[in-house]
């Protein structure tokens, strides 16, 4: 599955010109349909389905996503002792220098899956991964499968799908929805790329990563373009999602582009300061 779909979408040159050129919604109703049913038939949907189910509201209050941009090497991990985190894609490579441990990690782009499978076959952190990844990750206790659809909207419930939005940070947001939380801050959340060109297409790293905290992170490997027009359209459906149920998005980046949720300083939201 996670094959076919790097090879369909992320090997094309164009990716905006991979997809069909008309609208069809019996075609999209069949795929739609044709590719759940082959994630309930596997043996591991059900299990991870039931994880999910079993996690529904489990929590409450505060947390925090903590995503892969340069500024996050500024951000001062240690006020999130005791603070459920949402660790993202390859954030494993920070941990040689810094004591932090996120709560779980969530990975549902191809690329990072396969070049991120050692760490991810061998941690003991919890683990919500694109249901893609099986067959690259092995099941196991603390790994559950996210099936992903293309249907633009925010899953309040992830038990069936979620919808990925161009971004893993905003599955990361529908899955603390999902677990309970009302109130989330993002940090390292920069929004901002120096590398150029098309969204969705495939480029290969340079020596040296910029665009990430790490310099190794997507250094001499293939990695996506950013879409950072449907990431903003994503955001906005959760910013509207967690409004309306009382709560708040808030951005507690250091410096950054993303201007969409109010500013906030970490300090503050992990005191239990007004959010949003």
């Amino acid at each position: 599955m996670l094959r076919r779909y790097r090879d369909r979408v992320l090997g094309a040159a164009e990716p905006a010109l991979a997809r069909a050129g008309t609208i069809n919604p019996y075609r999209h109703a069949a795929y739609e349909l044709l590719n759940r049913l082959a994630w309930d038939l596997r043996p591991e949907a059900m299990r991870s389905r039931r994880a999910l189910r079993a996690m529904r509201g489990r929590y409450a209050g505060r947390a925090v996503i903590v995503c892969n941009g340069p500024s996050l090497v500024r951000s001062k991990l240690g006020l999130l002792h005791g603070v459920y985190s949402f660790g993202l894609n390859k954030i494993n490579l920070l941990f040689e220098r810094s004591p932090f441990r996120p709560s779980c990690i969530v990975a549902v782009n191809p690329l990072v899956l396969e070049q991120n499978d050692a760490f991810f076959n061998a941690t003991r952190i919890p683990l919500f991964l694109d249901s893609g990844a099986l067959g690259v990750v092995r099941p196991r206790r603390g790994v559950i499968f996210l099936h992903s659809s293309d249907q633009r909207k925010f899953a309040r419930d992830v038990s069936i799908s979620v919808h990925q939005g161009a971004t893993v940070t905003f599955v990361a947001m529908q899955l603390a929805f999902h677990l309970g939380f009302r109130e989330l801050a993002l940090i390292g959340c920069d929004h901002s790329f120096g590398t150029r060109g098309p969204a969705g297409k495939i480029v290969e790293g340079g020596q040296r990563d910029s665009d990430h905290f790490d310099p190794r992170y997507f250094a001499g490997q293939r990695w996506e373009l950013p879409n950072l027009a449907d990431s903003e359209a994503a955001y906005a459906m959760a910013d509207e999602l967690f409004r309306a149920a009382g709560g708040a998005i808030v951005n507690c980046t250091e410096g950054g582009a993303l201007e969409l949720f109010p500013r906030m300083e970490l300090a503050a939201f992990v005191g239990g300061g007004a959010a949003g």
